[in-house]
């Protein structure tokens, strides 16, 4: 697992928000659902992202933008149409007046918006628990990224488009798995495209050093690992390994360790025949007692509780 790999690992959707929004003009959406990262696909017609933080992005068939929490923005036909349907937390939508416009914006599975044929269509994919994208991830992206269809392009668009209104057993599954999909495409594909913007880690690309500590915790999260073992393991000191992977990838090696061993049990606690012993001796922990204890201090949630919430969201 290279840099790049180790920071795209961290999108893991659980029950997430799939939509697909359809608009006749005039329209504007205010987003205030802070949702910790959102993906909007570009399908007939244009519209135009204004975050509150920096300049609007115009969207058109293909073109796709990604947002990241806290940041507030505006979805709407024109910069200058004034927010008609204000979209709260817990994707809860409303007029100004904070009258509820689930029914009468619902036109049938996963299909929303204004007109049922509205010339404006677009899809939008929201991870809602900020324990599934990791806090590196976050600080690497700007407020808002996009790019053009014309300078990427996949056939998971089109895949997400058929399955988004599906109404099928296993389909939130399915779709947190192509969110999961286009979102690690998408941001690797823009992290190519960068130069000045890149984030500070960038330029360390293809360190051998961090490279070789990140794929040894990958490959073996189980192992007793000490900063001293993977110094050695890779070739370097204690205090070059140290510095040199807190400098590219943002935080202490031990503490990236603790962060991928709680990601892959939170993937582990999601198959129901996996005993919570089963996913402490994968990922290191000599008990399950002293795993879900680590497992609420990252998470915020027990490892059942975690349990429950993926299975309710199915």
């Amino acid at each position: 697992m290279d840099t790049l790999g180790g920071l795209l690992d961290a999108p893991r959707a659980r029950g997430a928000f799939a939509l697909r929004t359809v608009m006749r003009e005039p329209w504007s959406l205010r987003i205030l659902a802070e949702s910790p990262l959102t993906l909007m696909i570009g399908v007939a017609g244009t519209l135009w992202l204004m975050s509150d933080d920096g300049e609007p992005v115009k969207i058109g068939p293909g073109d796709i933008a990604i947002t990241r929490a806290p940041v507030h923005y505006t979805v709407s036909d024109s910069p200058c149409t004034p927010p008609q349907v204000f979209v709260h937390p817990g994707q809860k939508c409303c007029d100004a007046n904070g009258r509820s416009l689930l029914h009468e914006m619902t036109h049938g599975v996963r299909t929303w918006g204004n007109s049922a044929e509205g010339e404006v269509v677009f899809l939008v994919g929201a991870y809602e628990h900020l324990s599934d994208i990791s806090d590196r991830l976050l600080r690497a992206l700007p407020p808002v990224v996009s790019l053009l269809h014309a300078d990427w392009q996949s056939p998971l668009v089109t895949l997400l488009c058929e399955e988004v209104v599906k109404d099928e057993p296993g389909q939130a599954a399915v779709l947190d798995r192509l969110l999961d999909l286009l979102v690690t495409a998408v941001l690797k594909a823009w992290f190519a495209r960068q130069d000045a913007s890149r984030p500070d880690w960038w330029r360390y690309q293809g360190d051998r050093v961090v490279d070789e500590a990140l794929r040894l915790m990958h490959d073996k999260p189980e192992h007793s690992w000490t900063l001293e073992q993977l110094a050695q393991e890779a070739g370097a000191s204690r205090a070059s390994l140290a510095r040199r992977f807190q400098e590219l990838v943002g935080e202490a090696p031990m503490t990236f360790l603790k962060n991928w061993r709680m990601a892959l049990a939170a993937d582990l606690l999601c198959q129901p025949d996996v005993t919570l012993s089963a996913v402490a001796e994968r990922v290191g922990y000599a008990s399950p007692y002293a795993f879900s204890a680590a497992f609420k201090r990252v998470r915020g949630i027990s490892p059942n509780e975690h349990r429950a919430r993926v299975r309710n969201a199915g």
